[in-house]
């Protein structure tokens, strides 16, 4: 059977089949608009971006113990083309795939999934509550402590940016672009929305 580019209706449908979280479809839609905001900057397509961005976490909620060895497995049966299933499954290398991130597109997804937890995480904590006032220097210190948002690997964030060929500061900030534009439907517009 042939396999057809995915839309993003269709992803956003899938996600929503395997994911109640709104914690968990918050994290998609961040991802999904950091990876389109890196796809213009790449001059590459931000639909097929996007949609990948969308649907990495797709098993996350229901088969945590079997994180991507099960979104592998939907996506195949949802007949999606092999090289989004890769993609998808590149995020993830080291800690639960051995699928390296290669493309440009993979390289990203590996580095922002973690990088927009610890940003939205510094964000809460702000008076603002908001991402649109959010500068570089301010993620930079919460950074530092161990303790903050301890589930954003560190590690896999400066790991990712070096793949990238990208200063961490830069790779930082065009996430900090990337999720401003869809600040308000995930929930980090400002202190009027709490």
């Amino acid at each position: 059977m042939d396999t057809i580019a995915p839309t993003r209706d269709q992803a956003l449908s899938l996600l929503k089949k395997y994911n109640q979280s709104e914690s968990l479809i918050k994290h998609a839609l961040s991802v999904e608009a950091v990876m389109r905001h890196f796809a213009g900057i790449y001059g590459e397509d931000p639909e097929k971006w996007g949609v990948i961005g969308l649907i990495h976490d797709l098993d996350y909620e229901k088969y945590p113990e079997q994180h991507c060895s099960m979104t592998k497995k939907i996506l195949e049966e949802e007949n999606w083309p092999a090289d989004y299933i890769r993609s998808v499954l590149s995020h993830a290398w080291g800690i639960c795939t051995d699928v390296e991130p290669l493309h440009i597109m993979e390289k990203v997804l590996f580095t922002v999934d973690e990088l927009t937890g610890l940003i939205t995480a510094s964000v809460l904590v702000r008076p603002s509550r908001s991402i649109m006032d959010l500068e570089v220097k301010s993620v930079k210190k919460k950074w530092k402590m161990k303790a903050f948002a301890a589930g954003a690997n560190r590690e896999i964030i400066e790991k990712g940016a070096a793949m990238m060929g990208r200063d961490l500061d830069d790779v930082i900030q065009e996430t900090i672009n990337g999720m401003k534009t869809v600040a308000a439907e995930i929930g980090l517009n400002g202190a009027e929305q709490v």
